[in-house]
């Protein structure tokens, strides 16, 4: 039966996370011209272009009911005004549905939830035009720990350097929020599609934001011209899930391959024109992820299987059978799943190519080989890409102007030495010396601040040198002094105790997940489980109400 086909073990290995891509290797010398196109783009990035839904999958049900709440307050500044917004969480087994089957979940636990809560056909909207986008925001977020903890495990809330305005008052800029605004200006290429995206990525594309429609799946990528062997190597494309684009414009994907073993696996498939890294965001026309809900009903149904959209959509769907058994065999999939997951995906394109009179499956978008890139997923590069507002180049400028930093001292009261560098929003400093740092919702008597980000911090006084303070709420006489490189985010629990939790810029949470560093209580995965069953909204009132008595101490 297609149940039995289309379940077969999860394959032992996991498709290649679209940050891990350098773009620093296929980038070529960025011109005013890339620059232009770039600005122009981050100028749609903005409330009022977007979609008209905006389905987030969460991992539990405290974050569906934060992020219903908190996008409904932010339209207008992340999701446009207006966007009906559709929190959902995946509620499949322990090992997920994969991106390929959870999309497919997502959308119909949010068709379920429009109809429910707003008396609105999804599917009939999308038939007559409506764009959609998905957000993905599962992890455990380890290698940004000890942030995601302080969110109680809401890793896409992590906080970012932008002042949005909340209920009347002023809070940061999420993660999520900031990847909803930088993918609005693909919404009004997108009618009657749903685009899927991963909720800590953002980017801004060099090469504009093309038409989608040419086929009925399409996926992004940064493509360049075909190169010749030893250019291959060079740049390492062996070590990247690739798009391959030929000169009709259909695109196919190959996972991790050599120059040979890319020509030998698309021999069948025509002179390739383009080829690059995917970076895993894709579209799909309301036809095709009407078809692929009906394919998948059955496991949808009783929530079981794992595919992903690499491996199990765009690779069997575009690649001959023969290169797809060997590729998958490469990964530990056995020959008869293979086999038997292909000429199911056969089948179904050829049923969906007839009724639907198209030729090629998936195309191609291309965000270009000189987008800027902003990574948010690990602490070091969390620090980097934050303090980038403080530096002086056209990169610099581009990301104050995607976050809306026309003042970097907006809504603040310094009466510390300040440098033209730093960036000070929505804070109160009394005293001290701030030099190429970043500040949010700070409220300090005295900031001694160097190479540091402060973000949501309320104390009597801080010393700090390259760190990174995170929602930290501080009643001490003394303040805080923090070692050189030191890392402090707090975490509220209602019922519990403030936890403080201590790291260093040196500290890789991935590796030391169940170790207790720099002396603390916990280690971040007692943090992580302890987290577990939080009510975020009522942790943050928690939070708020802390420090509300540190502000009137001060």
């Amino acid at each position: 039966s297609p149940l039995i086909l289309a379940a077969p073990s999860p394959p032992p290995w996991t498709p290649q996370t679209p940050r891990k891509v350098l773009f620093s290797s296929f980038r070529i010398n960025m011109s005013a011209a890339d620059q232009a196109v770039m600005l122009q783009a981050i100028s749609q990035m903005i409330g009022t272009v977007g979609y008209d839904a905006v389905i987030v999958c969460t991992s539990n049900i405290a974050q569906e009911k934060y992020w219903q709440k908190r996008l409904e307050a932010t339209r207008g500044q992340a999701a446009r005004e207006g966007a009906v917004i559709l929190a959902v969480h995946e509620d499949w087994g322990p090992d997920g549905a994969g991106n390929g089957l959870g999309t497919l979940y997502a959308y119909t636990k949010a068709r379920a939830k429009a109809k429910a809560s707003f008396s609105i056909d999804l599917d009939e909207k999308m038939r007559t035009g409506w764009s959609v986008a998905m957000f993905h925001t599962a992890g455990k977020g380890t290698r940004l720990a000890p942030l995601p903890g302080s969110e109680n495990n809401n890793k896409p809330g992590v906080k970012l350097p932008a002042i949005l305005h909340v209920d009347g008052k002023s809070e940061e800029l999420t993660i999520l929020e900031a990847v909803i605004r930088q993918t609005n200006s693909y919404a009004p290429h997108r009618k009657g599609r749903c685009s899927v995206f991963w909720g800590d990525q953002v980017f801004v594309p060099s090469a504009g934001t093309p038409e989608s429609g040419s086929h009925p799946a399409d996926i992004l990528a940064c493509l360049g011209p075909m190169p010749s062997e030893a250019e291959w190597t060079e740049k390492g494309l062996d070590k990247y899930g690739l798009i391959a684009v030929n000169g009709d414009g259909d695109a196919a994907q190959v996972e991790k391959v050599s120059f040979a073993m890319a020509n030998k696996l698309l021999s069948t498939f025509g002179k390739i024109k383009e080829v690059g890294p995917s970076l895993g965001s894709f579209s799909l026309s309301a036809a095709l992820l009407f078809a692929l809900l009906e394919e998948y009903g059955a496991e949808i149904k009783a929530k079981e299987a794992k595919f992903d959209s690499d491996p199990h959509f765009w690779m069997p769907m575009t690649l001959a059978e023969e290169a797809y058994v060997s590729v998958m065999e490469s990964k530990g999939v056995a020959s008869a799943d293979a086999t038997a997951h292909y000429k199911r995906m056969a089948t179904f394109k050829d049923t969906f190519t007839k009724e639907n009179k198209c030729g090629g499956m998936l195309g191609c978008i291309n965000a270009g080989t000189n987008c800027y890139w902003w990574d948010y997923g690990q602490l070091k590069l969390y620090q980097k890409n934050n303090l980038l507002v403080t530096k002086d180049s056209a990169e610099a400028d581009a990301l104050r102007q995607f976050l809306g930093m026309a003042d970097r001292k907006a809504g603040s009261t310094i009466e510390a030495t300040k440098d033209d560098a730093s960036v000070i929003l929505s804070s109160t400093i009394k005293a001290g010396s701030v030099k190429d740092s970043l500040c949010t919702r700070v409220t300090v008597n005295s900031l001694e601040a160097e190479g540091s980000i402060l973000v949501n911090v309320c104390a009597k006084k801080v010393v700090a040198k390259n760190c990174i303070l995170y929602n930290v709420i501080d009643d001490s006489e003394d303040g805080i002094v923090m070692p050189d490189g030191g890392v402090r985010a707090d975490v509220f629990m209602p019922g519990h105790d403030k936890v403080v939790i201590k790291s260093t810029m040196e500290t890789d949470g991935g590796k030391a997940w169940k170790v207790c560093v720099e002396g603390n209580s916990k280690s971040f995965e007692d943090v992580y489980k302890a987290n577990g069953s939080v009510d975020i909204i009522e942790a943050q009132a928690m939070s708020a109400g802390a420090k509300e008595k540190v502000l009137a101490a001060l």
